[in-house]
């Protein structure tokens, strides 16, 4: 499935629509303007909360953690190669290492990248230059867990946002 993903110019917080590939409204990312580090729901557009995004303030590198239904499900880490690159790993089930994780490699200043599963591509993600906000395309590979991805996308977009001109 192919999404648009875009950030609201006048928002407070990091607030992101995102559409199907046919112009649709699919999913709304609500961030908390007021809250001790990030926080983010990510909704249908009916507003029922599909997944919650919080920034573990307390850790080594930025991490973030994915609920759903009130657990944990996922646990986002940044984690620095040389240079132009960055990598991140998704701890699916936030149990450690295994079957289901995710890494998520790429250009910091082209911020194109890749997620892989156990070696094989589930998803890209390219950023649109020609938009006053920060615009994705996201193409989710038939039979993944899109809203994991999408909500993963939302977390790079905030760990890379000092590569684009802003600090988070």
């Amino acid at each position: 499935m192919r999404y648009v993903m875009k950030q609201k110019l006048w928002a407070f917080g990091n607030d992101f629509t995102i559409k199907d590939a046919a112009g649709q409204d699919r999913f709304f990312v609500d961030g908390k303007a007021i809250s001790l580090g990030d926080q983010l729901s990510f909704q249908d557009m009916q507003g029922n909360e599909l997944a919650f995004i919080r920034q573990k303030l307390l850790s080594w590198g930025k991490t973030y953690e994915i609920h759903r239904g009130g657990r944990l499900f996922a646990v986002v880490k940044e984690n620095w190669l040389p240079l132009t690159s960055y990598r991140f790993t998704v701890d699916v089930g936030a149990d450690g290492p295994g079957p289901g994780d995710l890494q998520i490699r790429g250009n910091i200043f082209a911020h194109e990248y890749q997620f892989d599963c156990e070696g094989r591509p589930v998803a890209a993600v390219s950023m649109q230059w020609f938009s006053w906000t920060d615009t994705y395309g996201v193409d989710v590979s038939d039979g993944e867990d899109d809203v994991l991805i999408l909500a993963c996308t939302v977390v790079v977009d905030m760990c890379t946002q000092k590569y684009k001109g802003r600090e988070s």
